[in-house]
This record gives structure tokens, sequence and C-alpha cells, in this order.
């Protein structure tokens, strides 16, 4: 099946302001009906890169199957270090990076090599949300999670099911 990840983060007052994060998963089924689904999470104190790879591992992880996946995200940070080979690099340095000093974020990047295994994805970069509507949409999500007051859990909503 191919499926298709939008995916946005934001962190408010960076760094280490309250953060959420948005991703819409949309697949057709074999009767050709459109399926989406949104996920976010909201009120944490982070910063925007975390946010961003927890967009990606939110959409991930919700696929049951393995997939063809086209990820799209706004945070060159999280496609360059899939397509120019920046997390093999680390790997292969014990996870430090080109200082030699450690990888932040390791435990979100572990999570997210985890999610990707069992999938055929593909990393497109998105210059600030431009070019779709469900781009702005995980902009909408990731904005208001990080500014509520209410942590939402990966709350799934299916439209057309």
């Amino acid at each position: 099946m191919d499926v298709i990840i939008y995916t946005d983060g934001s962190a408010r007052g960076n760094p280490n302001g309250p953060g959420g994060y948005g991703a819409v998963v949309c697949y057709t089924d074999k009767n050709g009906i459109l399926h989406e689904r949104q996920y976010s999470q909201g009120y944490i104190k982070t910063t925007n890169n975390r946010m961003e790879l927890m967009a990606a591992i939110a959409g991930l992880e919700a696929l049951i199957k393995p997939c063809n996946v086209t990820l799209y995200s706004d945070s060159q940070y999280l496609v360059k270090a899939f397509n120019e080979g920046w997390l093999n690099s680390w790997i292969k340095k014990g996870w430090k990076g080109s200082n030699n000093k450690p990888v932040k974020n390791r435990d979100l990047w572990e999570r997210l090599l985890e999610a990707v295994k069992p999938h055929n994805v593909t990393f497109v970069w998105v210059k600030g949300h431009a070019g779709h509507e469900y781009n702005e949409r995980c902009d909408m999500l990731a904005t208001s999670a990080a500014d509520s007051d209410n942590r939402i859990i990966d709350e799934g909503l299916d439209s057309n099911e």
C-alpha cells in the first residue's frame, strides 16, 4: 500500500518551550476510498527538533502493515539525516556527530529508525509548509498542541471509515 505522511513540529519560545507536533497519514484502500488519520501531542517542554522527530515517529508508528511511504517534513535536519547519510555516519561513530560530540535526540533517532524499518520510506523536504493543504493542517495541529494547556495523546481521527 502507498501512504503519504505530512508532519510538523512546533516548540514555542525555543529552546525548551512548550512543544507539540502534528502528523497526518493519508492512504487509499483497495476500494479506492481515501482515509486520513491525524495525530498530535502537546504541552511538552522540549525543542523544535524533537517535535519534528516525534511527528515523523507518530505517523510511521500508526502504520500496521509494511507500506511504501512518502514522508513530507519542513525539517531539513530530519530529511538530510536520512537522505544524506548522516544517521549511518553517527551510528558508525558510536552516535557521535562531526565534532565528535554525542548526537542530540539519540533516543528519538533510535525510535525513528525502528519505525522506519518495516517500510520503504522516502523523505521529502517541504520548505516552510509550501505546496499542500496537509502541510498547513500539520502546522495548525502542531501549533495548537504547543499552545494547549492540555496533553493530547496520539489521538487518531478517522474520516471515511
